[in-house]
């Protein structure tokens, strides 16, 4: 990372980064490394106003965020990434078009899958909770170059492509 940027311990061997302007903000904090799904967070514990202890999460202390109607995005999909120019507020839409490969994925890239029937690679986006069909391709990575135009053209700053993810 650069000169600007703070790394802050978290627990099973993680860091998290964050802005020089931000280290006196969350350096007050013990921080703790959670996974969810593929991605790792900073998170602290806090208690509820039912003395539940909860997590409150890195990114939206920085951003100020209270209100669990509003999301937020790491532009990069690093969670430990927690620099001003990696966070954005979102919508909860806008937050899961800008995600990684899904865990149950078996192509290899992001809206593709194998159709037996057809004995070709299938193309589907899902816009506004819709599966749209983009067609069968011959080859695994004309299918991936298909769903990036898509999400390029359907999510715009929140696409995140098979080339962005290096797997292209």
């Amino acid at each position: 990372m650069d000169d600007d940027l703070v790394a802050i311990e978290l627990t099973q061997g993680k860091v998290a980064w964050v802005d020089t302007e931000d280290f006196d903000l969350v350096s007050r904090f013990k921080w703790y490394a959670v996974k969810d799904t593929n991605t790792y967070y900073a998170a602290k514990k806090i208690q509820s106003a039912s003395g539940q202890y909860i997590a409150e999460f890195m990114h939206r202390l920085i951003l100020g965020l209270t209100d669990s109607k509003i999301y937020t995005d790491h532009i990069d999909g690093d969670g430990l990434n927690n620099t001003r120019s990696n966070l954005r507020v979102c919508t909860c839409k806008e937050n899961c078009r800008n995600s990684g490969l899904s865990l149950r994925n078996t192509s290899g890239f992001k809206g593709v899958s194998w159709c037996k029937s057809h004995k070709k690679w299938r193309v589907w986006i899902k816009i506004d909770n819709r599966r749209l069909a983009l067609g069968r391709f011959n080859t695994s990575e004309e299918a991936a170059q298909v769903y990036d135009l898509a999400a390029l053209k359907h999510f715009g700053r929140f696409a995140r492509t098979n080339a962005m993810l290096g797997l292209l």
